[in-house]
């Protein structure tokens, strides 16, 4: 997300306007420490270290257990999602649950490349897998009318949801 200027300038706004107090991210919630490690140097500059609770966890399990704690449903004001694509779906569902109607949800990587608006011949075979986890992905929140959503070409595609029932 970091990587596209317009991305994280749009990304900082929309954090100024929804003003969040409880948030989660999808990508503190990683199997490899490792990918925190070199987030952390940025975390640091940034002086919000003491607000990060990164868990090392398949995320999935980490929602379902929140879940579990009826308090946390509809706990959250905003959610950010850069994971495994093909959990998207089942990242969503849960996080309809957990934040709160009225709450934000953002999700990276929803265009790929670019490659959800080309025909499969053009897009090359290491992407064709994303392409198509993407558009099922698009496709499915498109027709979800528990949210409005828009999506922006910024950086690799952004989808922007926000919980109306």
């Amino acid at each position: 997300m970091a990587a596209d200027p317009h991305a994280s300038q749009l990304m900082s706004m929309l954090l100024r306007m929804v003003n969040p107090k409880r948030t989660i991210e999808i990508t503190a919630i990683d199997p490899e420490h490792a990918s925190y490690e070199i987030g952390l140097p940025f975390i640091i500059k940034a002086g919000i270290e003491q607000k990060i609770d990164f868990i090392q966890s398949q995320a999935l399990p980490v929602l379902d257990d929140l879940l579990l704690l009826q308090k946390e449903e509809g706990s959250f004001d905003f959610a950010f999602v850069d994971a495994d694509k093909q959990n998207y779906g089942n990242y969503h569902e849960r996080l309809m649950k957990l934040v709160k109607i009225g709450g934000v949800i953002v999700y990276d990587n929803t265009l790929w490349g670019g490659t959800v608006a080309k025909p499969d011949g053009e897009v090359p075979g290491c992407k064709r897998e994303g392409k198509v986890l993407a558009a099922e992905f698009n496709r499915r929140i498109a027709a979800d009318n528990r949210v409005e959503i828009c999506l922006l070409p910024l950086g690799d595609g952004i989808t922007i949801c926000r919980r109306i029932s």
